[in-house]
């Protein structure tokens, strides 16, 4: 059978499967990988353990140099970064989707789920939901352990708006992870396109710095990096500043990446072979 014929033939049983149907099959497959992770609690060491060792490493190795440079000392520095560390988690953490992914390709599991009457949009959105689930737990040790290096939380409406844009930039950036667990050949492959995607945007970007000691040309890629603007963002809403601007800027990313990797993760996941 084709990839073209193939593809129709899910598609047509897709479209055979009630919304309903659907919600029911990613709640089955929700619970499958949660229960994996509960098999393999190892999974949640980076979760876990990212938060504890990036908040301690920059504050403490960098925080008093850059604090001495936004006017403060280390305190200022923790109020800097931290938003900008919730937005790092939502970026560094996705990367974990397509490498779980790629690994449930190569075992074979999703040969056993495409081979069922279920909706192939049904096992994405699974390990998007379980990813997020991830990231949230993630980003709640964050706080906790910004709260034990001083961190003062004066905004919760703030906190939670920053949690949910955080949210909503994770799952567009999770269809590109998906993409690349499609179509890259092994997790090791996944993550080491994903080292060369992260890596720039994320030292590039507002998150542990200020962009203004930068080169012009640096700059002006900080200036178009999505990060920067969630990261802006994330300390607008939680220790004051301007938001809107790179609220709607964030906001405008998340929608555009994933109107344009969704559809192709969909398609490279319903033709893969």
């Amino acid at each position: 059978m084709s990839a073209a014929t193939a593809t129709v033939h899910t598609a047509e049983a897709d479209a055979r499967i009630s919304p309903r149907a659907h919600l029911r099959h990613t709640g089955a497959l929700i619970r499958r990988n949660l229960l994996w992770i509960r098999k393999d609690p190892e999974s949640m060491a980076d979760a876990l353990l990212m938060p504890v060792i990036f908040t301690l490493l920059f504050v403490f190795v960098f925080g008093g140099s850059i604090g001495q440079a936004l006017g403060g000392g280390q305190d200022q520095y923790v109020q800097y970064v931290i938003p900008g560390m919730i937005a790092m988690m939502s970026m560094t953490l996705s990367q974990g989707v397509g490498t779980g992914f790629s690994q449930d390709f190569n075992s074979g599991v999703m040969d056993r789920f495409r081979s069922l009457p279920i909706g192939r949009g049904s096992v994405l959105f699974a390990k998007i939901s379980v990813e997020l689930m991830r990231m949230l737990f993630a980003t709640t040790v964050l706080m906790i352990v910004s709260v034990a290096v001083g961190f003062d939380i004066t905004n919760w409406p703030g906190l939670f708006a920053t949690v949910a844009l955080s949210t909503a930039f994770a799952s567009s950036i999770m269809w590109v992870f998906l993409t690349l667990g499609v179509i890259m050949k092994n997790a090791q492959s996944v993550q080491a396109m994903g080292f060369l995607v992260l890596f720039p945007l994320q030292f590039g970007s507002s998150i542990f710095a200020p962009t203004t000691s930068m080169p012009g040309w640096l700059q002006a890629f900080t200036d178009y990096n999505p990060l920067s603007t969630l990261a802006d963002a994330a300390r607008g809403l939680m220790v004051g500043g301007p938001v809107a601007h790179d609220l709607w800027v964030t906001l405008g990313w998340s929608v555009a990446i994933t109107a344009v990797m969704a559809p192709i993760a969909i398609h490279k996941f319903r033709t893969k072979s």
